[in-house]
């Protein structure tokens, strides 16, 4: 007597094929009956199997129902109708697209379409819906890499019909939208995209993908280049290209103030002298000084935001600039400074993080009162102190 070949039960694509395909067949008609998403799925590769003209009608015909639905939809169903929307969007990238390339751009620019619409009607509390839009957006700058100019003139038109939500797409792109494209989309655009704040971000966004430093500047408009994290963030852009002058200059720029640095100028006169700078523009200024060759006032500064801020990143980065033996007097010196700071958290924060064990705990011991207050971190520095130094770990825990 024949054996019988072994089947296993656990569900896989092998085990799956024992049962033939009419059964298969069945099985899938059985399930598409309750769930619409599968009904759609195999009309797709079924359309997919037969041409890329098919496919891309069975598809265009799923985005124009989308596009013309005005009903709501509710939580419940708003997962189902993202799952439907991935399921268009894969077969348009990896069914269609290795065959028309050109089509495949100009539906999935179609998807990308359905935004505003769906986004007025899907209740999502949770942003599962711009999340997704923004997830897809690589692929669709990917397929733009390789696009001729006459599939690639679909993309200019939604840009220009649609700049702000197109900003955030090609910020999410990532390295998928590289520079020729990026210029290549430029090139396509003109003047009056400039006259909107959409327009200039999205201009902006695609001169930094093109690397195009100069377009990139003139779209700044003074009222942002007098906010300090963008004048810093000018200034490092300048920097890397070795344009130090400016770089001090789109410092200084933030210096007086403006629409974007009234809370670094409020309650304050002219006469009074700069407005309190964040941190970028502090850290680019630093760059600056060093740029400009004024090494040492670089390093003041340095220890000067560390004696305020105990920043653990500033503190390392001026003790790398220090010769050899020097650093380990600058860090005691550190350390010391932590010790008496008068924020006793930021003080045992540092000291944990750096890590500083020994002089964590030495500073629990000598200011018991401010270890005992009730802090989210006490229960994890007290574990990470406890083998060594229990002393201080039960001051943080029972305080």
């Amino acid at each position: 007597m024949a054996r019988q070949p072994r089947i296993s039960t656990r569900l896989s694509a092998a085990s799956l094929t024992h049962l033939g395909a009419p059964r298969l067949a069945d099985l899938l008609i059985e399930a598409g009956a309750g769930n619409a998403n599968l009904k759609r799925r195999l009309r797709l590769e079924l359309a997919a199997e037969i041409s890329p003209d098919i496919l891309a009608l069975e598809i265009d015909k799923r985005l124009t129902a989308l596009a013309a639905a005005r009903t709501r939809v509710s939580w419940r169903k708003r997962g189902e109708l993202i799952d439907d929307l991935n399921a268009h969007r894969r077969m348009i990238i990896e069914r269609l697209a290795p065959d028309a390339l050109g089509d495949a751009l100009a539906i999935l620019i179609r998807w990308f379409d359905l935004y505003s619409g769906l986004a007025a009607r899907v209740k999502d509390t949770k942003g599962e819906l711009p999340a997704a839009f923004a997830a897809a957006s690589p692929e669709l700058f990917a397929l733009a890499e390789t696009a001729s100019d006459e599939a690639l003139r679909d993309l200019v038109d939604a840009l220009r019909r649609r700049p702000q939500d197109y900003g955030r797409w090609i910020a999410a792109a990532d390295e998928a939208l590289g520079p020729r494209t990026a210029r290549r989309l430029l090139d396509g655009l003109d003047e009056t995209t400039r006259k909107t704040p959409a327009g200039r971000n999205l201009l902006r966004r695609l001169a930094d993908k093109a690397e195009d430093l100069d377009l990139w500047l003139s779209l700044v408009t003074p009222e942002q280049a007098g906010s300090p994290d963008i004048a810093a963030d000018i200034a490092r852009r300048l920097l890397a290209a070795g344009r130090v002058a400016e770089a001090r200059a789109a410092l200084e720029a933030a210096l007086s103030p403006s629409p974007l640095n009234r809370r670094w100028t409020y309650g304050r006169s002219r006469t009074e002298g700069a407005p309190k700078l964040t941190p970028a523009w502090e850290a680019a200024s630093i760059d600056v000084l060093d740029a400009e060759g004024h090494g040492q006032e670089a390093q003041t500064l340095r220890w000067s935001l560390f004696e305020r801020d105990l920043s653990a990143p500033v503190l390392r980065d001026y003790l790398s600039r220090l010769p050899d033996f020097d650093d380990v007097e600058a860090l005691d010196r550190a350390f010391a400074h932590a010790a008496s700071h008068p924020d006793f958290e930021a003080a045992l924060h540092f000291l944990m993080d750096w890590p500083a064990h020994r002089e964590a705990a030495a500073l629990v011991l000598a200011r018991p009162r401010e270890a005992r207050q009730a802090r989210s971190a006490s229960a994890d520095w007290a574990s990470r102190l406890s083998q060594r130094y229990p002393e201080a770990a039960d001051i943080l825990l029972h305080g």
